[in-house]
């Protein structure tokens, strides 16, 4: 163990491993990056965190830096969960419920917890936390907060920053602040404070003031964003003030959560079903904008396409047997509502009404062994993550880019004249009502020419994101990955302003540095790996 892991494990009260195996391990997320850490602290409490972070800043300022990355799980697509510093693991012990408040659904949580776990105790009290990702039963609710996780329930309940109430955070500096909405008298005192949390409620709240016409610029036509970081929302109209939008979406580098307060959802299992064929884009894209502008919102809508039923029916000639027959039509829509009662029914009469103008079949089922059948549908595209033939594998470099609902034509069309310009076959799933999709180009990162095609990809596809307006992450984060075309999205002025904001927090650069803002795509040329693998995924499934 190096000088620094002898320092940390004499201070704090969680282990510090340094082996080679160890941070062989943590040197790749679920990203086609890699990069080696030099140490792991698997933190035992909020003081853990605090006594870490106090160090790296004393270093810092000695000029001697060490990263820290807050990790949960390693599902992140981005390579925003590597870092070459300390790697800091909350799973093993920062994992629990510590609050549950059965009448108003709110909920307290350490960020380690796993998701699905958390799922299922809200669902034993009649509740659920709607913006969970595919990977939900093996990813955590800090991962879910680092990344503003969204997924198919998002269409009608939003965001994950729509339900964080509140945040315990750790600075950069070891001070802990309790993040909330503040009144405007509350705010004064706030920046009154000598406190480095002073410092940072004075730079950001004259930053606003004095760029208010910049961040207004960051709006945009789309669903879901979680592109930079969210100046929108800090600042009310009333003078009300609130952090939390900062942090969460951050992926790390402004602070490090240690507590998360949640607000929560009734559930309704008992949902109804509707499957939609679709032959042309045209009959599509107008379907969904139907279906949003009517009133009763779906709980989902999900998208497949003919290439991907192809695809896993090569593989599996049995996988959607009695599921959906051949030839399968272009495009199948899965609309899903989980309304009660009379409410439901009239959903799926105005649902019906709509498909029939534009579909060229419709399916209804409301009995959940049904339900479960049709949904295989959507799932297929696990058989595409996974599948692999040596060395070529299905890399995640180019999905979770949200245009405007009016564009999704425009969109999957870009998207199949992309894979047939670089000579791939394409097939493409996703969140159709919120134009969220994504795919998965079949490369060999052995082969110079494939790694030469995979950044050649990276480059067109968000290239093609922003030029119709849309995002360039819905929620997966901008990461390392995503990070270099953040100034295009939004234009200098604003990335200035991203910048700024990273400097105010992180004013040593000791919070996940090469995430989000500072990173370039040459960065990522040395970090590429040679050969993609999630062999530390296959005990679960991974999912998109």
């Amino acid at each position: 163990m190096n000088k620094i892991g002898y320092y940390l494990q004499e201070h704090v009260s969680g282990e510090v491993v340094t082996s080679v195996d160890a941070r062989r391990y943590f040197s790749t997320d679920n990203s086609v990056l890699s990069l080696n850490p030099a140490l792991i602290l698997y933190p035992r409490n909020e003081n853990d965190v605090r006594k870490a972070t106090r160090f790296t800043w004393q270093l810092a300022e000695r000029n001697r830096i060490i990263p820290i990355t807050a990790r949960g799980a390693g599902t992140d697509r981005s390579g925003a969960a590597i870092g070459n510093g300390i790697i800091m693991v909350f799973p093993a012990h920062m994992n629990r419920i510590l609050e549950l408040d059965t009448k108003s659904g709110e909920v307290i949580v350490e960020p380690g917890i796993n998701y699905g776990k958390l799922q299922q105790t809200l669902q034993t009290h009649g509740r659920f936390l709607p913006p969970f990702p595919a990977t939900f039963e093996y990813s955590t609710i800090g991962g879910a907060v680092a990344n503003n996780a969204s997924g198919e329930k998002s269409i009608k309940y939003g965001t994950m920053r729509d339900y964080v109430q509140s945040l315990r955070v750790v600075l950069a500096n070891g001070e802990v602040i309790v993040t909330q909405r503040i009144s405007k008298r509350e705010l004064n005192k706030k920046l009154g404070l000598t406190s480095f949390e002073g410092e940072i409620y004075r730079s950001i709240d004259t930053l606003l003031e004095e760029q208010k016409s910049t961040v207004e610029q960051m709006n945009r036509n789309i669903a879901r964003n979680s592109a930079g970081y969210n100046l929108l929302d800090v600042k009310h109209n009333d003078g009300s003030f609130d952090l939390t939008p900062l942090f969460v979406g951050s992926q790390g580098t402004l602070g490090i959560v240690t507590e998360v307060t949640l607000g929560t959802e009734l559930h309704n299992p008992e949902t109804a079903l509707i499957v939609a064929s679709f032959d042309d884009l045209e009959h599509l894209q107008a379907a969904i904008i139907s279906l949003k502008a009517a009133n009763g919102m779906p709980s989902a809508i999900e998208l497949v396409d003919s290439n991907l039923l192809n695809f896993v029916a090569t593989l599996n000639p049995n996988q959607l047997k009695g599921v959906i027959e051949k030839p399968y039509p272009s495009f199948v829509l899965l609309v899903e509502y989980d309304s009660t009662g009379r409410q439901q029914k009239r959903d799926i009469k105005r649902c019906t009404k709509i498909l029939k103008q534009h579909a060229t079949n419709i399916q209804v089922e409301t009995e959940y062994d049904k339900q479960e059948n049709l949904w295989k549908i959507r799932q297929t595209s696990v058989t595409a993550m996974v599948h692999a033939s040596g060395n070529i594998k299905a890399l995640p470099i180019i999905d979770d880019g949200v245009v405007p609902v009016d564009r999704l034509k425009d969109y999957i069309s870009g998207i199949y004249e992309m894979f047939k310009r670089n000579h791939l076959d394409a097939a493409i799933w996703g969140h159709a009502g919120d134009a969220s999709l994504h795919m998965r180009p079949h490369l060999d990162l052995s082969q110079l020419g494939d790694r030469q095609k995979a950044f050649r990809l990276i480059d067109e596809y968000y290239n093609l994101v922003i030029d119709l307006g849309g995002t360039i992450c819905g929620g997966h984060g901008d990461g390392r990955l995503r990070g270099p075309f953040l100034e295009k999205m939004y234009g200098s002025e604003v990335y200035e302003l991203f910048q700024k904001v990273k400097k105010i927090f992180d004013p040593y650069g000791t919070l996940n540095p090469g995430v989000k803002v500072n990173v370039t795509m040459d960065d990522l040329k040395s970090l590429l790996r040679h050969e993609y693998s999630i062999n530390h995924l296959y005990e679960h499934l991974p999912r998109t």
